[in-house]
């Protein structure tokens, strides 16, 4: 027989107090993932070990969608809505600086962002609702997905492979080294950037540097184009739009006297607003080709779209703005800024409307300020068990009673 019908005000505290219970569990998992950090599409041993955690809990019905990611189901006692919950589980090719008893096995490997946390949060969200299936209203859908730092990510074949089907509201979570632990963030509409790439290789006439008359230089040419392209930020796109071009690679020359043949420019793109995505690759390409050919110079230029913009469904993202505050007090809930960074998220909002939660992990006081990607970066763990109380309370308001 079920339990009587709760309304999410009325199961929340309980659920939390659970959620708060599993804090140790939670860092348990946290730190067994760091310790065996895996890199994008090669997330076998990370699949696995969630897969052994899930498939001890009851009512979990469980898939592999892909070789190295992991869905799981749940469906309530009681009719209601679906919801899904992802977290990421890669690591990146960064050797680890830290000297933690949890610090990266693997050189040249580390959780340099966070996604171990994502991973164990999601866990303990999974371990507290199958507990309390029998007062749960509809299904929850918990999506441990593979390959977020690298294009083309696992999101998109995680959504061709059905995981999204029937779902009502999806969402997410990043723990944010540069928010205070202890807050959360949320930002509405646009709140991660697309973050596209480009590669330019420029090719003129190498000779000796003693004389460059009898030479087209490749290097005069690339810091040319290097700052003209600086210019369609500054002089060509509206101030009050969001717009971000960094070339961050300048490849060349092979000794101090030899003018080389050729010199090669890489960087990113980061926008929000679709025409304007557009646009920036046609206003680089005709830049480019035009100082090169100026110079007597040729160019090869590619542009590689990256994942959509993260955008955050209005009305949700207020919804759970006043769930943040009244479950756990104004002084918790941060409103930000959007953040330049992407993320492939963006593939599930596609399907569903879906918010994208900034859950506070740094700690000045304590040393944990390095930024993400950075070597020596690292989580307040305490973070983790707001991440888990906050993922509780949103999944059960969006589930309804």
């Amino acid at each position: 027989m079920s339990s009587p019908t709760l309304t999410p005000d009325a199961l929340i505290p309980s659920l939390l107090a659970s959620a708060e219970s599993l804090a140790p569990q939670v860092i348990a998992w946290r730190r067994h993932l760091h310790r065996h950090p895996e890199l994008s599409f090669e997330e076998h041993a990370t699949a696995q070990y969630v897969y052994d955690v899930l498939v001890a809990l009851p009512g979990l019905e469980l898939s592999r969608p892909t070789a190295t990611s992991v869905v799981a189901r749940l469906r309530g006692a009681l009719p209601g809505r679906t919801i899904a919950v992802r977290a990421d589980m890669d690591a990146l090719p960064i050797h680890e600086e830290n000297d933690t008893p949890y610090r990266s096995t693997k050189p040249g490997v580390m959780h340099a962002c966070g996604h171990d946390g994502h991973t164990s949060i999601l866990l303990g969200l999974a371990t507290v609702l199958a507990a309390a299936r029998d007062r749960l209203h509809g299904e929850v859908r918990f999506i441990f997905q593979h390959a977020e730092e690298l294009s083309p990510g696992g999101a998109d074949a995680l959504v061709d492979a059905g995981v999204m089907d029937g779902v009502d509201d999806v969402i997410g979570l990043h723990l944010w080294s540069s928010m205070p632990v202890g807050h959360i963030g949320l930002v509405a509409g646009p709140a991660m950037a697309a973050p596209d790439t480009f590669q330019c290789t420029i090719t003129g006439r190498g000779g000796h540097a003693a004389l460059p008359h009898d030479t087209i230089d490749p290097i005069a040419i690339g810091a040319q184009v290097v700052s003209a392209l600086q210019q369609i930020v500054s002089r060509q796109v509206d101030p009050l739009e969001p717009a971000v071009l960094s070339v961050t690679q300048f490849i060349a020359g092979t000794a101090f006297n030899v003018i080389p043949n050729s010199a090669y420019l890489s960087g990113t793109v980061r926008t929000f607003d679709a025409t304007l995505r557009r646009q920036i690759p046609e206003r680089m390409d005709r830049l480019i080709r035009g100082i090169c050919d100026g110079f007597g110079a040729t160019c090869e230029f590619t542009y590689e779209l990256g994942y959509r913009p993260v955008v955050n469904d209005a009305a949700l993202t207020a919804r759970l703005a006043d769930l943040v505050s009244r479950t756990f007090g104004e002084h918790v809930l941060t409103p930000l800024r959007p953040v330049m960074g992407g993320e492939d998220f963006s593939a599930y909002q596609q399907r569903a409307p879906g918010v994208f939660a900034f859950v506070g992990a740094g700690n000045v006081a304590r040393g944990i300020t390095a930024a993400h990607h950075h070597p020596r970066f690292d989580i307040d763990e305490a973070s983790l068990d707001v991440g888990l109380r906050y993922l509780v309370a949103a999944t059960v308001e969006l589930l309804g009673g």
